[in-house]
């Protein structure tokens, strides 16, 4: 199963749609965080081990994982999905975009 890290800013509605509509999927163990301090789950070096991709939704996403983690830790690969912060969780829209952008991002992967 390949370990993939759903990051958004505030773990409330893109990152955790991602995790819910990927949760079932028996190819895929998932799980989601955020990058603010106010995050229900806040990204941590532990769950950026675990995972072997990271998908943010965000460029910025990812320089801050980067600023952040890459001077103690060895970075799994860090793809951005490109989704703005624009649905609430489990908006239909956000769930066809989240699909169609992770399956791209796995098919280049």
């Amino acid at each position: 199963m390949l370990r993939i890290l759903f990051i958004c800013a505030k773990n409330q509605w893109r990152s955790p749609t991602a995790a819910h509509i990927f949760k079932n999927d028996p190819q895929l163990e998932v799980r989601s965080a955020g990058l603010s301090k106010q995050s229900p789950t806040t990204v941590s070096a532990k769950l950026i081990e675990w995972a072997e991709i990271i998908m943010v939704m965000e460029k910025s996403h990812a320089q801050r994982i980067r600023d952040s983690y890459q001077h103690q830790l060895q970075l799994p690969e860090i793809i951005s999905l490109d989704i703005p912060d624009d649905y609430p969780f489990m908006d239909p829209d956000l769930i066809e975009l989240l699909k169609d952008s992770v399956a791209a991002a796995l098919e280049a992967h």
